[in-house]
């Protein structure tokens, strides 16, 4: 390459550092979002189950692998449509749009596509916590995860994924 070329485009290396020193979202705001979340799919999935006959099978210790892969479903769509164009658009869901917080790539900082964390960070987890015995310890095992050093729980693991604060 000539080195005298003027039009030749700059050598010097050239990233985006603004997001190099995004800081890690603590415990407790964490621990708000998620609740803020589950609070709302909670709410919002009651009315499903109340208009089923769940309730007296649970009672009645009747419910099934597939009863749950069906709550599961109902609770994955309402997460997408409660959530995805936050996700989207911003890495956030409602509560961690509240607490200030947002899910990055761990690698580069950068925002997820939808498809890659919902498929990634979500659906691996809810579906293995219906897997009768493995279903009642993992999602306590993948929360636990939060007191390691990176604050990383395992579907932040599994997707390569961290929550950073706002800013």
């Amino acid at each position: 390459m000539n080195e005298d070329n003027k039009y030749a485009p700059p050598r010097a290396p050239v990233g985006d550092m603004s997001d190099a020193d995004d800081e890690l979202a603590t415990r407790g705001a964490r621990f708000a979002g998620a609740f803020i979340d589950g609070l709302i799919v909670a709410l919002l999935i009651w009315p499903y189950l109340l208009s089923t006959d769940y309730w007296a099978r649970a009672n009645a210790g009747t419910i099934g692998v597939s009863d749950l892969l069906g709550i599961s479903l109902v609770s994955m769509i309402l997460f997408l449509v409660l959530h995805g164009y936050l996700l989207q658009k911003y890495g956030q869901t409602i509560g961690k749009r509240i607490v200030g917080t947002r899910i990055v790539s761990s690698a580069d900082n950068q925002i997820i596509q939808l498809g890659k964390v919902f498929s990634l960070r979500y659906v691996p987890i809810q579906l293995a916590s219906v897997i009768p015995v493995l279903g009642t310890f993992l999602p306590i095992i993948d929360v636990l995860f939060i007191f390691r050093e990176d604050r990383r729980c395992l579907h932040d693991l599994i997707a390569g994924t961290k929550v950073v604060k706002v800013r």
